[in-house]
């Protein structure tokens, strides 16, 4: 039987600043079991790295705001947990991996001392068997354990990436949340990276949610995605539903910018627009200045989600009232 390691409903973040509110997260929901990687999937303001920020409770507030909606991460409700019960989560039940690992490192503090820090405060160890836990993670994402006592400076952009790969993963967390991990590195490295996530991931039996917006990488690691667009999750399924069944205009532009291996000539067909100002969104879909099928109704009406399967639903006007409407794609 599955277990739900995580499960959110009905999601609504926003941040409130001097020139509006910023509708960021617009009532979402997902459910993730143990052992399952998802693709959360966007353009850059979608709302994915606030929607990861609250599941951490790591929204910043003032600004930021969970407006309503719950969290629910191994049985415990994140949005009202007290800080003092979020310190023994984070880190030790969900890890997140940030977007620049440039950054996400002390410059003044050893690698090792890095990790050890981890693991002594989620684990009675002694500092010595910190040390050598330290040791031993760096191994495992590929560092000779004989580099522990070396400063961030000394390692490239991919070797910082699995620094802090291992010091997420040092506590055998249930939920690893990795924000576009391999956005800052070269391609080679990408994939390197990317093939060392998929083993650890089943090494601890962990589930995964990886930001990002490349459909790419969304093929090779994930099992199910979620598509979103300003805030909402427009589109959701498992991998295949996703890739062979698209349903949802946006999905279906994101698959149409992606380059033609077998056409080289073959031209790229770009979404048109930008997305909707998230200081003032449509009363109706925010996708329909953009949308090559847009009806009046969509201007005015939220679509409300229409399910193909028990894993598949998209939220488009195209597909009420059951209407049997298929995309070009």
């Amino acid at each position: 039987m599955s277990e739900h390691v995580l499960k959110i409903s009905d999601l609504v973040v926003q941040y409130h600043t001097e020139e509006g509110i910023v509708e960021a997260v617009n009532g979402i929901d997902i459910v993730l079991d143990k052992g399952r990687t998802l693709g959360l999937v966007g353009e850059t303001g979608a709302g994915k790295t606030t929607t990861a920020r609250a599941i951490m409770k790591l929204i910043q507030s003032p600004p930021g705001k969970i407006i309503r909606g719950s969290i629910d991460l191994n049985g415990t409700d994140m949005i009202n947990a007290s800080e003092k019960d979020l310190e023994k989560i984070r880190g030790a039940q969900v890890s997140m991996i940030f977007q620049d690992p440039m950054t996400a490192l002390n410059p003044v503090i050893t690698v090792g001392d890095q990790i050890a820090e981890a693991i002594l405060i989620h684990q009675k160890v002694s500092q010595s068997k910190a040390n050598e836990k330290a040791k031993e993670m760096l191994e495992l994402v590929g560092i000779p354990g004989n580099r522990v006592n070396e400063y961030p400076h000394q390692f490239s952009g991919g070797m910082k990436q699995r620094v802090v790969i291992a010091i997420a993963l040092s506590c055998s967390p249930h939920l690893l949340i990795a924000d576009e991990p391999t956005t800052a590195l070269d391609v080679t490295i990408q994939a390197q990276v990317l093939e060392l996530m998929k083993q650890l991931k089943v090494k601890f039996e962990m589930a995964m949610i990886l930001i990002t917006h490349d459909l790419g990488v969304v093929a090779e690691v994930c099992d199910e995605v979620a598509i979103m667009y300003a805030g909402r999750l427009v589109e959701y399924g498992s991998l295949e539903e996703i890739f062979r069944t698209t349903k949802h205009p946006y999905t279906e532009g994101l698959f149409n910018s992606i380059p033609n291996i077998d056409n080289r000539k073959a031209e790229l067909i770009p979404i048109k627009g930008l997305m909707s100002d998230p200081y003032n969104l449509p009363p109706g879909c925010s996708f329909c200045d953009r949308c090559n099928y847009v009806m009046e109704i969509c201007k005015e009406n939220q679509p409300a989600k229409t399910y193909f399967s028990d894993t598949h639903f998209v939220e488009c006007h195209l597909y009420s009232d059951n209407v049997n409407f298929k995309l070009k794609g």
